[in-house]
């Protein structure tokens, strides 16, 4: 089955990518998600448009990434989030949140999708998230969670 990928695919692809995936994968898993389109010969100007926005939110070249990436890794970013009692959170911190706090330290424009959490940050305290932000080049930040 050839599909074409709208988002990153850990092992497929990166969105906007033609690929060929069994039959099973494609339609009981990518396609209900929406991770994937079937590929039709109108889904030329999909593909075009998909990798156009890619190109606009990535990052230019593997210097302009390390650059980045200490700015990034130079200090902590503060994420400020409602808490309760005993520093528990009100559910988890989002990479949204993330990625605006780490947007507003940095002035560099940092794509959700990138943002890699291990595990749910549900405490105030310190944590730390990775940043893939080339394919080469990936930052791990410092993050303070504080009450706001």
């Amino acid at each position: 089955m050839k599909l074409i990928l709208t988002q990153e695919v850990t092992g497929l692809g990166a969105p906007g990518d033609i690929v060929e995936v069994k039959d099973g994968y494609g339609r009981n898993y990518l396609v209900p998600r929406g991770v994937a389109i079937r590929w039709t010969r109108g889904g030329e100007k999909t593909v075009e448009s998909i990798k156009s926005a890619r190109a606009s939110r990535a990052v230019r070249d593997h210097d302009h990434a390390a650059e980045i990436k200490t700015k990034l890794e130079a200090q902590p970013v503060a994420v400020k989030v409602r808490s309760g009692e005993g520093g528990r959170l009100f559910g988890a911190v989002t990479v949204t949140e993330i990625a605006g706090a780490l947007t507003e330290a940095t002035g560099e424009q940092v794509d959700k999708r990138t943002i890699v959490v291990r595990n749910p940050i549900k405490a105030l305290g310190s944590h730390e998230v990775s940043v893939k932000l080339h394919d080469e080049v990936s930052a791990t930040v410092a993050l303070n969670v504080i009450p706001a």
